[in-house]
């Protein structure tokens, strides 16, 4: 491989460690006129009490109706007055706030974020409207197969663990949520020591620091609880039987955390398996022999734990052939994945990572993630040379270390022609 260029955005990194824990991370992007700032918070779904299941979800949206000092239609007009936007994510081990300004804006970005950060007012008939919103987005996951049968899977993959709860709760939780429980969850969990304030683009740091460390004063110090450890338990088996027009169907293994040495390996794995057009299960289950339009294979890293699996939809009728010929793929490339086959998975990560280069946005998530998960922000070269380093005999191995514990097995649809977990882990073993 040529030695890489040095990239202008990455010499422009810094990172600042505030006196309470808040850590300010920017990278300047030269010729970029815009910029995306927004805040981090290391606390997600996962970090939830029993009785606040959907709670890191509701506060999310709480945060954007109203604070001490604007209404939530003020909120929405300020940021839009100067052409920019706000958006909010709750994941499973974070939660953020952003926006994407002109660089002029980035103080009022930035007041905005702090604003609804640490004076929301959380009101008793805000959060009954947000209650019932999130109700009807609980209503709509339910109603679309491709997003239910996610939280189907990691539920069968971490059984009766925060890890494995769908991050929205359930209409019990939900609606059982008062302005006190939505305060106490805040108090504990949004602190210094677990909060990052970014931004990417047309940005100085130094300001930015200087913008953090006043705007932020009122974060409390320190950090929150750890949550409890996650582990994948393999033997489930979870089938909704659906009148739908297909069968959707995930079939997982245990992985490995993004601090684990398999992670960079199961990533070249899962692309080399089912990434691309010319991965395994694309070329045998759809451009041979038809039988789903999409299928893939992807790796879900956490903290401490991680799920490999193979996604696929396919017509009810296909669905018998479908899995023997997914689960042979996933055997042979296994035990028998190439040298070329690893060159082009290396190569499309590698086109990835300089994509999230390129863009202010992703960047920014980028780099707040990895001050979060790693108490760092990986420089460009460490990642290529990690992904570099995989060889042939680390992809058999790591593929192979997902077969010793059981596989789990998630379908939604008509699922008559589904053979069995059971099924699938003697063919699994025959394979191999």
């Amino acid at each position: 491989m040529k030695p890489l260029p040095s990239s202008p955005a990455e010499i422009g990194l810094d990172v600042t460690t505030l006196p309470s824990g808040l850590r300010v991370v920017s990278e300047r992007f030269p010729h970029v006129a815009t910029a995306a700032v927004g805040v981090w918070v290391g606390t997600g779904a996962r970090h939830e009490e029993d009785g606040e299941h959907g709670l890191s979800h509701l506060l999310e949206h709480m945060a954007f109706k109203g604070t001490r000092r604007r209404t939530a239609r003020e909120i929405a007009e300020a940021i839009e007055a100067v052409g920019g936007d706000l958006n909010a994510e709750t994941g499973v081990e974070h939660t953020a706030y952003t926006a994407r300004v002109m660089a002029e804006d980035i103080p009022l970005a930035l007041d905005i974020l702090a604003d609804i950060l640490t004076e929301s007012i959380i009101d008793e008939g805000d959060l009954e409207r947000e209650k019932a919103v999130i109700l009807q987005e609980i209503g709509a996951v339910e109603d679309t197969p491709d997003d239910l049968i996610n939280d189907v899977f990691l539920e069968a993959a971490f059984p009766a663990q925060p890890l494995g709860r769908p991050i929205l709760g359930t209409p019990e939780t939900v609606a059982g949520f008062t302005p006190d429980a939505v305060k106490r969850f805040l108090a504990r969990e949004y602190r210094a020591g677990r909060t990052v304030v970014a931004a990417t683009g047309a940005v100085d740091h130094d300001h930015l620091v200087e913008m953090a460390a006043k705007l932020f004063a009122p974060l409390a110090p320190g950090e929150p609880p750890r949550p409890q450890p996650a582990a994948y338990r393999g033997g489930t088996e979870a089938r909704l039987d659906r009148d739908l027009e297909q069968a959707h169907v995930l079939l997982g293994f245990a992985g490995a955390s993004f601090l684990d040495r398999d992670f960079y390996p199961l990533q070249v794995f899962a692309n080399l398996l089912g990434g691309g057009m010319s991965s395994r299960l694309f070329q045998e289950v759809r451009e041979e022999r038809g039988l789903a339009y999409a299928v893939d294979a992807f790796h879900w890293s956490f903290a401490d734990s991680g799920v490999f699996g193979l996604s696929a939809a396919t017509a009810p009728e296909d669905l018998a052939e479908l899995m023997p010929v997914a689960l042979d793929c996933l055997s042979e490339a296994a035990e028998t994945a190439t040298e070329a086959e690893i060159g082009r998975a290396k190569a499309q990560l590698r086109v990835a990572q300089f994509t999230a280069l390129e863009s202010p946005t992703s960047r920014v998530e980028q780099i707040a993630r990895q001050l979060i998960a790693l108490g760092r922000v990986l420089p460009r070269a460490e990642i290529l040379d990690r992904l570099e380093a995989v060889g042939t005999a680390d992809v058999r191995a790591a593929a192979a270390a997902l077969f010793r514990a059981p596989p789990i097995l998630a379908a939604i649809g008509p699922l008559q022609a589904l053979m069995p977990l059971s099924a699938v882990a003697e063919r699994l073993a025959g394979g191999r």
